[in-house]
């Protein structure tokens, strides 16, 4: 273990336990997205990506997200693990943060399970909800990671990480 890395209580995880290539499981809690005062995505039946070094990203299924806020970006990136994701432009009462959630229409094999499922940027709603402990956007604008207190760093794009 690095000297700049957190020593993780019991109750913890570190980000630096995390696998890579990345392990695709099940939340172990609600989770909810709220934009503009509205909730838009609640599910318990969300998964998280846990990859080094990374805070968990949370896909939900989109059959738990409010019809009509997403709206396709023109937008592709590729994960050397998961494959080429889309990007979605989030829309609620006129408002609409950029390219704020993504998804793996087709994902790589051994990540088909997320398939019909869509990741939210932290930072860019009002609040995403791990239970009920509000999360915070891992550091970098393209990192996806929900940082709750059961998590500890430091993350990819923090100030000490190698990346």
């Amino acid at each position: 273990m690095h000297s700049y890395r957190t020593r993780p209580r019991p109750d913890q995880e570190s980000a630096w336990d995390y696998p890579r290539p990345p392990l695709v499981q099940e939340a172990p809690h609600r989770v909810e997205v709220v934009f503009e005062g509205e909730t838009i995505a609640s599910s318990t039946h969300a998964l998280r990506v846990l990859e080094t070094g990374h805070a968990p990203t949370y896909y939900i299924p989109l059959e738990d997200v409010r019809t009509g806020v997403l709206t396709p970006s023109p937008r592709l990136s590729y994960c050397e693990f998961k494959g080429e994701a889309r990007y979605f432009h989030v829309t609620v009462d006129g408002k609409r943060p950029e390219e704020a959630a993504w998804a793996y229409a087709r994902p790589a094999e051994g990540y088909d399970v997320l398939a019909g499922h869509v990741a939210f940027y932290p930072g860019l709603m009002d609040r995403c909800l791990v239970g009920h402990e509000v999360a915070s956007a891992q550091p970098g604008r393209f990192h996806g990671g929900w940082v709750t207190s059961d998590v500890v760093g430091p993350f990819i794009s923090e100030a000490g990480t190698d990346s």
